[in-house]
């Protein structure tokens, strides 16, 4: 069997994937941090297939990135709880406007969900001063100009607790910390869903288009699949179930200057073999 040098986050739903209970083509890296590997793949196309934040992929295909979208998702979550202020704070999502937030990244995709629901609560991402700490993985993106780089060595945390910034985006990395708590009211991410219908989406699956044929394709969703049923996340499969958050995350990006316009279904999906729903 061709082996593919693989980039995937270790998640109870992809554990069978490194321990040999899912076989298949997947040669998965020891990655700690996954969203390391995001901009590895888009610059240098590092792995056969890797795992890949949505708005990375957005912002890939809009620049000609030679990747295949798989229709299978690795992680997802209600936003509302990885914005945090100082538990002293009186701000609320309502009132962030003219506020400090810091952000790894203005194109990290928690930060795109947010914005989007910010918006809904008239708070238009402009009127925010963004503080990002890196780069876009895709490096032909370049930051709006109400987002400044924070310092060299600057953390962001640190800046938060000592009043250098009014709120901050944590994504996965959010902290347990007394001296924190979320700007959005507890069972927001219900209300979204109670909205909109779905939990948006983070990472996908993406293939290198050289090897992204019908036979190949096939056995790498297999095993994913095979891996999850192993550990169930209730994370979304297939195209349609995953449209919800792509066409949402393509509305936000093209809505925030992260991409120019919103792709079509046939754009999202190109490459991809029709024996893949």
């Amino acid at each position: 069997m061709r082996r593919l040098p693989a980039a995937i986050g270790r998640y109870p739903h992809t554990a069978a994937l490194f321990d040999g209970r899912a076989p298949g083509p997947l040669d998965c890296a020891d990655i700690p941090v996954i969203s390391r590997a995001f901009a590895p793949m888009v610059r240098e196309a590092r792995y056969a297939v890797s795992e890949m934040a949505i708005a990375t992929f957005l912002q890939a295909l809009e620049h000609g990135k030679p990747l295949v979208l798989l229709p299978v998702a690795l992680a997802g979550r209600f936003q509302e709880g990885a914005l945090l202020c100082r538990a002293d704070s009186g701000l609320t999502p309502a009132t962030l406007a003219g506020a400090r937030i810091g952000v790894r990244a203005y194109s990290q995709t928690t930060g795109m969900w947010l914005r989007g629901i910010l918006a809904s609560h008239g708070v238009a991402a402009e009127t925010i001063r963004w503080t990002t700490f890196e780069d876009a993985h895709v490096p032909e993106y370049r930051d709006p100009p109400w987002a400044s780089r924070a310092a060299a060595g600057h953390d962001m945390q640190a800046m938060l607790e000592a009043g250098g910034l009014d709120a901050a985006i944590f994504g996965n990395d959010t902290p347990a910390s007394t001296a924190l708590r979320p700007v959005f009211p507890h069972g927001a991410g219900e209300e979204f869903l109670r909205l909109h219908g779905f939990m948006p989406v983070n990472h996908l699956v993406v293939a290198r288009a050289d090897v992204a044929d019908a036979d190949t394709l096939q056995e790498v969703t297999r095993q994913l699949d095979a891996a999850a049923a192993r550990a169930p996340s209730g994370l979304p499969r297939g195209r349609a179930a995953l449209m919800p958050s792509l066409a949402f995350a393509s509305h936000f990006c093209a809505r925030q200057g992260l991409i120019a316009r919103a792709p079509t279904y046939d754009e999202i999906w190109r490459g991809l073999p029709a024996s893949i729903a």
